[in-house]
């Protein structure tokens, strides 16, 4: 079986195990040059171990392979000296051609796209969250040890920033309950080896699960002390277009909670009517028309009705692209070595979704 590197002769790449999974090491970093420097002194010395009596010289053969095993340890154990080749972008293919051997699998394009980043981003932290979720309904499965462990890794930070910043915790609320569930059903059908891993690692992950949402369901908002302008101070026609700028009926709710005048906002039929024309098809909401006791149609009720059977329109403040021309998938903001003449034409905003069909064969 050949090595899977830049060319199938060479030795392959030298991976580092961190605790975000197995990662390439860039062979030249600066860091690592100096303790290599060190390192390297000891093959050109002599070692004698044991006592007087019974003294053993190495050679100088000997010495280079201890050098070697303890750069190989200095490189794992040094977290500020590793430095990784590492792309933003990863090429999707399905099949092998004479120049690709193999294929892109989820849980590659996973470890290689850098959510780790990604959520510390206000307009990615949604969508991460919302692939997190759709992995864990159908997609846990196929993903390998090492995007596992990544996945949880991942988790892991989005809840410790949510502790922190208190920013949308009903989205990981949902994540960990769907997760949770899928965890349940799994494990009891380990016998069919549908797990990748050691059961008890998923026993231990889905205890911390919980635990999780233990800290979430005790979280306790902060009340901010505000001297100046607040929310309160706006004049009603200016809360009434934040109202409606919102795309989610659950968010309306929620800011109806805070004051009298922002509840009877968030109660207006005209406002919830707009929200179920954004998001379902006329001959979808005309099919459940729930009308209220004075006659009328209940926009509001509808909308929550017709959430259980249709999907609503997602919208994100930043989403990975594919370029159709190169067959590679990105962040924008990073962009990747496009070869097209206007590589604006060619890229695709990239939906949750989309991209979970990309990887599946």
């Amino acid at each position: 079986m050949p090595f899977l590197g830049q060319d199938w002769r060479s030795p392959g790449w030298r991976w580092v195990k961190t605790e975000d999974g197995w990662k390439r090491c860039e062979p030249f970093s600066p860091a690592l040059k100096d303790g290599n420097n060190q390192l390297s002194d000891i093959s050109h010395t002599v070692i004698i171990t044991g006592s007087d009596e019974n003294e053993e010289v190495y050679s100088t053969e000997d010495c280079e392979f201890a050098a070697k095993k303890r750069k190989k340890d200095h490189c794992r154990d040094s977290t500020d000296s590793q430095c990784f080749y590492r792309e933003k972008w990863i090429y999707v293919h399905k099949e092998s051609t004479r120049e690709r051997h193999g294929y892109c699998t989820l849980g590659e394009a996973f470890n290689r796209l850098d959510f780790s980043s990604a959520i510390q981003d206000i307009r990615r932290f949604n969508y991460v969250v919302k692939l997190l979720q759709l992995i864990a309904k159908s997609q846990l499965t196929s993903l390998s040890g090492a995007a596992q462990k990544n996945y949880f890794n991942i988790l892991d930070k989005i809840v410790r920033k949510v502790m922190e910043d208190q920013y949308n915790p009903r989205l990981i609320k949902d994540l960990l309950q769907d997760l949770s569930s899928t965890l349940c059903i799994l494990i009891r059908g380990v016998g069919k080896s549908v797990l990748v891993g050691n059961i008890n690692i998923w026993i231990c992950r889905l205890e911390t699960i919980l635990l999780w949402q233990q800290q979430l369901k005790n979280l306790q908002m902060n009340k901010q002390v505000n001297t100046g302008l607040t929310l309160s101070d706006l004049p009603l026609h200016m809360l009434n277009n934040i109202l409606y700028r919102f795309s989610d009926g659950w968010d309306i709710v929620t800011l109806g909670q805070v004051t009298p005048t922002l509840y009877m906002l968030s109660e207006d039929r005209q406002l919830w009517k707009k929200l179920c024309q954004y998001h379902f098809a006329e001959k979808q909401f005309c099919r459940h028309l729930i009308p209220s006791e004075k006659g009328h149609i209940d926009w509001k009720l509808m909308y929550f009705a017709l959430q259980k059977y249709y999907p609503i329109k997602e919208q994100y403040g930043d989403t990975l692209h594919f370029c159709r021309h190169c067959s590679i998938l990105f962040w924008k903001d990073t962009g990747h070595p496009c070869t097209a003449s206007d590589p604006n034409t060619c890229l695709m905003p990239v939906s949750p979704q989309h991209f979970i069909d990309l990887f599946k064969f």
